[in-house]
């Protein structure tokens, strides 16, 4: 009876460890973030918020699916310190096939505890260059190199990794197919996709960078994906430098319509909304203070034209500037990151016409006589309905005026508006010659 109950004791607490070890395995979360963008402080901030939720949440692991052409260099490093740092184990995966980590984006894959690339994908090429793309001073050129190489091997030897041939993408600019990355040991898996990363690495025992052990559980685990807040979606709209020149253009153009039609209000609150986004857009972007100064300028020429008619020789020196200011605005490391030439001529020129069509109109409208109210009757002839001696009455546009004249005139002579005061004319006699201009109209 002992025997029997001792038995039936065992199978009930194996049971329970069975059903707390499938319990402990259906809480396992993995939380996965997909970065497919250029590397900017958005970016940044949104793995580092990853790191953290991970650890709230005590998730196995973070996973981020990485495909990026690079970025800037402040921000890759800010990235890379949060991966270091970062209390739960952080997979970097370089997918789908097709995709690539360049630059800024090989350095973000070597760091991680898990590097791992799908089939078809390369990484490497992370020469620093300079914002325009031109080649560097060869001081500048070698101090920048050897910052980047020491960043490299700082981290690339204790993950693991080869850091002569790490080096090599820096100093050489070489890239490298997954296959190539894992044979030369740059890279720890080859993953056609997550479930097969998952079961690649499921139980497997990783060094993290401090030196700790863990074993990581993925089988079966639940990945849930951290989006972008609705903040980190609309900044990182605005990091792309086309949409901050365009911004900035209808920004301009609409504080100028406010200026030229006060009380509107809308193209004001506008304009002035839009200016802030792209000067914030601006300030966490490699811009040059100079490129602003270009497109100001343009505008100045810009308004030149309306007031003086050159021909278009002026609005032409313009859009000049401005597609020079443009393409200059945004001093990134990768073409992705700066300002197309398509892009520059579409705004530049469009916003050229449309600024000079706005400027004229609204010197013709400042030039153009007064036709309405008391400053309307200035220049235009009655009729004297009672003597002028010199104050009397005077008919004009059908009504009977009180009037002032230089001299003393008789009824039926004919008067010119000089002025008014106070609801009083002041006029003058007629010249004969102007009165038988009118006269010959009139027949």
């Amino acid at each position: 009876m002992r025997l029997s109950s001792r038995i039936s004791l065992k199978i009930v607490l194996l049971l329970a460890c069975v059903a707390l070890c499938r319990a402990a395995n259906d809480s396992h979360e993995v939380l996965k973030i997909v970065v497919d963008d250029t590397i900017h402080p958005i970016v940044a901030e949104h793995i580092d918020r990853a790191i953290q939720e991970a650890q709230r949440n005590h998730a196995e692991a973070l996973l981020i699916d990485l495909k990026t052409p690079g970025g800037l260099y402040t921000s890759t490093r800010d990235i890379i310190h949060s991966i270091l740092s970062s209390p739960v184990p952080v997979i970097v995966y370089v997918t789908p096939s097709g995709g690539w980590a360049a630059s800024a984006g090989f350095f973000i894959l070597e760091s991680a505890d898990v590097a791992a690339m799908a089939p078809g994908t390369n990484a490497g090429a992370s020469h620093p260059v300079r914002g325009d793309g031109q080649t560097m001073d060869p001081v500048m050129k070698q101090k920048i190199e050897n910052d980047a190489a020491a960043l490299m091997r700082s981290y690339s030897g204790k993950r693991g990794h080869n850091v002569e041939v790490a080096e090599s993408a820096i100093l050489q600019s070489k890239s490298f197919s997954a296959d190539e990355a894992l044979s030369q040991h740059l890279i720890d898996y080859i993953a056609k996709d997550q479930d097969d990363l998952f079961h690649q690495l499921d139980g497997k025992t990783i060094t993290r960078f401090d030196g700790s052990k863990v074993v990581l559980h993925l089988s079966g685990a639940h990945v849930r994906v951290y989006e972008m807040t609705l903040r980190e979606q609309i900044l990182t709209g605005l990091m792309n430098p086309n949409t901050t020149l365009l911004l900035l253009a209808i920004g301009m153009l609409a504080i100028y319509f406010e200026f030229n039609h006060p009380g509107a209000v809308i193209p004001g609150v506008v304009g002035f909304v839009a200016v802030l986004l792209a000067i914030y857009a601006l300030n966490m972007l490699p811009f040059r203070s100079i490129a602003l100064v270009l497109i100001l300028s343009a505008f100045v020429l810009f308004a030149l034209e309306a007031k003086f008619q050159s021909h278009g020789a002026l609005a032409i020196a313009g859009i000049v500037l401005m597609v020079l200011g443009s393409l200059l605005l945004v001093d990134g490391p990768i073409p992705q990151m700066r300002v197309k030439l398509v892009t520059a001529l579409s705004i530049s020129i469009p916003l050229g016409a449309i600024t000079v069509f706005l400027m004229t109109i609204a010197l013709r409208a400042q030039r153009k006589k007064v036709v309405t109210g008391e400053q309307g009757l200035i220049g235009e002839t009655g009729i004297v309905q009672s003597p002028l001696i010199p104050r009397g009455k005077v008919l004009l546009r059908g009504a009977i005026w009180d009037a002032v004249s230089s001299r003393n005139l008789d009824v039926g002579e004919k008067v010119i508006v000089r002025n008014i005061e106070n609801l009083v004319l002041q006029v003058d006699p007629l010249p004969a010659s102007q009165g038988t201009i009118l006269n010959a109209a009139k027949v």
